[in-house]
C-alpha cells in the first residue's frame, strides 16, 4: 500500500540530495535518512546507495558521501525545507562559506513538477542536471524523474559521464 492509498490525500513526490564530508560522512548520511523517515506527514519511499565524489567549487576539502532519497509528503516545499534545515542543524551543520566542508547537506531537488524562483527556494535545484553526484543516485531510484527544463534524469547521465563517482 502506498502512502497515497494509506492517507487518501494527495501527496507530493519530492527528491532530496544528501551529502557530507566531515566527521563520519557515511554515518551522517545514514542518520539523515533515518530522520527523513520520521518527518511528519511524509514517507521515505526509497533511497539510493551511497556514493563517493570529489568536491565541487571549493576543492581543498575531503571527498563527499552522497545519496538521493525519494519522499512522498504533504508538507509544503517551504515546510519541507525548514525540516531539512532542522535535520542539518541536529547533525551539526555549520554554514561558514559557500561550498565549505560540512557534516551534512540536504538539498530539495524536485517537488513534483513545481518550478519556483524565490529568494528562499529554487526548484528544480539549480545545476542538479550538471552534477553526477546528484544525477547518478537520482537515476538509480527514479530513472523516469523529470527535471523541468532539462529532461528525464536517466537521459541526462551522458552529460556527467566525465565526473568521477564511486559506489560505496
Amino acid at each position: 500500500m502506498t502512502p497515497n492509498e494509506r492517507s487518501g490525500l494527495t501527496m507530493a513526490r519530492a527528491f532530496i540530495a544528501l551529502g557530507a564530508n566531515l566527521g563520519r560522512p557515511g554515518v551522517q548520511v545514514q542518520r539523515a535518512l533515518e530522520l527523513l523517515a520520521l518527518l511528519p506527514q511524509s514517507w521515505l519511499v526509497k533511497h539510493s546507495r551511497l556514493y563517493s565524489s570529489s568536491p565541487v567549487g571549493f576543492a581543498d576539502q575531503p571527498d563527499f558521501v552522497n545519496a538521493v532519497a525519494e519522499l512522498e509528503t504533504r508538507l509544503s516545499p517551504d515546510a519541507l525545507m525548514e525540516s531539512l534545515f532542522a535535520i542539518e542543524a541536529l547533525l551539526g551543520r555549520m554554514r561558514t562559506f559557500k561550498n565549505a566542508p560540512r557534516t551534512l547537506d540536504l538539498d530539495l531537488l524536485l517537488y513534483d513538477d513545481l518550478i519556483v524562483r524565490s529568494p528562499d527556494l529554487i526548484l528544480p535545484h539549480p545545476r542538479m542536471h550538471e552534477r553526477a553526484f546528484v544525477l547518478v543516485p537520482l537515476a538509480e531510484i527514479a530513472p523516469d524523474a523529470v527535471i523541468p527544463g532539462h529532461g528525464v534524469a536517466a537521459r541526462l547521465l551522458s552529460g556527467v559521464a566525465d565526473q568521477l563517482l564511486f559506489p560505496l
